[in-house]
């Protein structure tokens, strides 16, 4: 492994550090400048996250048609009973306000005659989803709280700073170590309270509808500070997602089937009713499964989804990012069938918090994708993650606001000098290494899994683990060296769960039978914290 050397500076002063810029870490550090200095650190662009490029829009219980308690009922039913009903309520009965609070603050969601338009997805009873623009919901509310954000003067920005890892002191964090992308600095950054808001890691999978963000960068750096990760076994394929050869893949929106779109297997049969009453419309796990056992019956790569009866200029006008982007692949979505497969979408799993965004650690906090506070338990009912991101980025932060001050800089000396002593190394081909762990995690512990492909990815995680253990200082490295250890946790808690549930299946325990089906996995440093002793029901 290559030396190299480096030098660790103070960055600026700030009493919050809100690290990620996505929906959760936006709305925290809106809350958070009402209580003093904030300074969000993100790495590469502020535009770069998964929020972003949320197409098909935000559940909320807003229509006279809805009320809270079905949206309540719809989203444990869709995480298989597995999720906190703490958690649940407040996501469905804070989250009307955190949307009227956005339409006052600018936000356009669509509208038919005069009033909001609300649609259908998969597990929903209701017409509840907001969207905006057709197909760009997640870009329309960046749009606005990005807005608000740049008038306070109390929120400072650091952009292409990669997060290293966390300040711990006596116990509780204090802050976090960044990495300047662009001249290899490594700055301390103390703080109060910081709050972890760096989205999920789609990206240590071959296929996935995330951005190359999605690395797991909160989840690893929060694993090394010794914090709690739960439920990591729980990983969402998003069923359709582009599938061609030559291009990554491309989300296509779950609204596309709740306006009526069909899928269809190579031979051109519509074949969901044969999985579940629902059909389209069934949770989205079940369509995945769904998906996958057409492919494998007919040796396929893919199946097709089918819009075209909807007509051409409907199509256009609610999908018009979706149409436009399959055009530039030559295919015309409102005459052709859209070639589709299953594709990484979204982490139920993450850091251990509660519905304040409290983690086992002090002055952790966490909010969004990469939290698990159990809102979503095994499955992740359709278009909740933008509101959850609102709920719980608000409530993350008036957490933070109530903790007390964190020690001052000349308390903190000694770990610059521990982090300027630590021997700093270079991985070899981190590109490769990153290449061959999504391979390995589509392959091992993708969408069907088993007791020997999990042991498998452990045995080729425990290769790598002589590579990575150094303090690394480039983002490509750091990257990696977080996807392979969130990795590891992913697969040994999908070990552990010998049965099958929501998201996680293993086709050598296919079914969920007996108590322990309610337990949450809980992954602490390298052990798979779930024994008899302590387990923890769910709820």
């Amino acid at each position: 492994m290559k030396k190299v050397t480096t030098r660790y500076r103070w960055g600026p002063e700030a009493d919050f550090l809100v690290i990620g810029s996505g929906i959760a870490g936006l709305r925290a550090a809106i809350e958070l400048c009402r209580h003093g200095r904030v300074l969000i650190v993100t790495k590469g662009s502020r535009l770069e996250s998964n929020s972003i490029y949320a197409q098909g829009g935000v559940a909320v219980a807003l229509n006279a048609e809805d009320d809270v308690n079905l949206h309540f009922s719809d989203t444990i039913r869709a995480g298989h009973q597995l999720g906190r009903e703490e958690a649940a309520r407040v996501l469905v009965e804070e989250g009307p306000t955190r949307i009227q609070e956005l339409i006052t603050w600018g936000t356009q969601f669509d509208k038919v005659g005069g009033k909001f338009a609300f649609t259908k997805e998969g597990a929903h009873s209701r017409n509840r989803v907001l969207r905006a623009r057709g197909d760009a919901t997640g870009n329309e509310m960046i749009r606005v709280l990005l807005e608000r954000a740049r008038q306070h003067p109390d929120i400072q920005w650091f952009d292409r700073h990669f997060t290293k890892d966390l300040l711990v002191v006596d116990g509780r964090c204090c802050g976090a170590v960044a990495v300047s992308e662009t001249t290899g600095d490594v700055k301390l950054l103390p703080a109060a309270a910081v709050i972890l808001t760096t989205g999920g890691a789609g990206q240590m999978y071959a296929r996935t509808t995330n951005t190359g963000n999605a690395t797991g960068d909160g989840m690893a750096m929060a694993y090394r500070a010794g914090v709690v990760l739960e439920d990591m076994e729980f990983v969402q394929f998003h069923p359709t997602a582009l599938y061609l050869p030559s291009s990554p893949p491309f989300l296509l929106s779950e609204a596309m089937r709740g306006e009526g779109g069909v899928l269809r297997n190579r031979k051109g049969e519509v074949f969901m009713l044969r999985y579940h009453p629902a059909a389209e419309m069934a949770p989205r796990d079940i369509v995945a499964r769904a998906i996958w056992s057409e492919m494998a019956a007919l040796r396929s790569r893919h199946v097709y989804l089918d819009v075209t009866h909807l007509g051409k200029d409907f199509i256009k006008k609610r999908f018009p990012t979706i149409y436009q982007t399959c055009l530039r692949f030559d295919i015309d979505i409102t005459e052709e069938w859209i070639p589709v497969s299953p594709s990484a979408h979204y982490f139920m799993g993450g850091l251990k918090a509660g519905i304040d965004g409290e983690t086992t650690l002090p002055g952790l906090l966490a909010a969004g994708e990469t939290a698990c506070n159990g809102v979503h338990g095994a499955n992740r009912l359709a278009s909740n993650s933008l509101l959850e991101g609102l709920v719980f980025g608000y409530r993350a932060a008036k957490s933070a606001a109530s903790l007390p001050a964190g020690p001052k800089r000349a308390h903190m000396k000694g770990l610059a000098a521990r982090f300027a002593a630590e021997p700093v190394g270079a991985l070899e081909d981190s590109e490769k290494m990153r290449n061959s762990l999504r391979r390995l995690m589509w392959t091992k512990v993708g969408l069907v899994r088993t007791g020997d492909s999990l042991i498998q990815a452990l045995t080729q995680f425990s290769r790598w683990d002589p590579q990575i253990v150094a303090s690394l200082r480039t983002r490509a490295d750091l990257e990696v060296k977080n996807m392979v250890q969130v990795a590891r946790c992913v697969t040994e808690a999908a070990l552990w769960r010998e049965n099958s549930l929501g998201t996680h299946y293993r086709e050598d325990f296919p079914t969920c039978r007996g108590p322990a089906w309610k337990t949450h996995s809980q992954v602490l440093l390298e052990s798979v914290r779930s024994s008899p002793k302590t387990r923890r029901r769910a709820g």
